[in-house]
């Protein structure tokens, strides 16, 4: 269970490290949004460039965080359900819906993505419009990136449920289950 452990709180590290970088990407989306906008009321100047560098920031800014949301629980989850139930009830919700639900479409998401990416490279796929970005694939590889994170995420959390569950009591107590226990203050 030690191994077990060392590898969630590793996983964690990975994909808080990438999702506090992804998070950068907000201020050169700001910027972006900032000057296009003032291109185009002030100057009468629009760009394709500058609006689907917009969107590709969008996308890696929120694929890149994916994780990491996850991570932090700051994504939608069955609350109504959830946070009702006792941390070993919350354990187990997780650990089921890790392997059933989470993992499973991670892993088809990846599948089919790094296809998606594959085609786009081989194709040096470009936008539509002609004065738009080239380079599509660079923008595609961030969907089995974002889940790579996010599935690793997953695996950190689906062994903290594991730990919990079925692991010592010391290592029990450190994991998310174990620390939401104790500031509920339940028995």
């Amino acid at each position: 269970m030690q191994a077990l452990f060392t590898f969630a709180r590793g996983a964690e590290r990975l994909v808080a490290f990438f999702g506090r970088v992804g998070a950068w990407a907000i201020v050169a989306l700001m910027l972006i949004i900032i000057t296009d906008v003032t291109l185009r009321r002030w100057f009468v100047i629009g760009s394709t460039k500058l609006q689907e560098l917009e969107w590709h920031l969008h996308g890696a800014l929120f694929l890149t965080c994916l994780g990491w949301a996850f991570s932090r629980n700051a994504h939608v989850r069955i609350e109504l359900i959830s946070d009702r139930a006792s941390a070993r009830t919350r354990a187990w919700i997780e650990l089921w819906g890790c392997l059933i639900f989470l993992l499973p479409y991670v892993a088809a998401i990846l599948m089919f993505g790094m296809d998606y990416v594959s085609y786009s490279l081989t194709y040096n796929e470009a936008s539509a419009s002609p004065t738009g970005l080239s380079e599509r694939w660079i923008i595609k590889a961030f969907i089995p990136f974002g889940f790579a994170l996010l599935g690793l995420a997953a695996l950190a959390r689906l062994s903290d449920a594991i730990i919990y569950l079925f692991g010592a009591k010391n290592l029990a107590d450190q994991t998310g289950f174990g620390r939401a226990h104790a500031q509920a203050g339940e028995s």
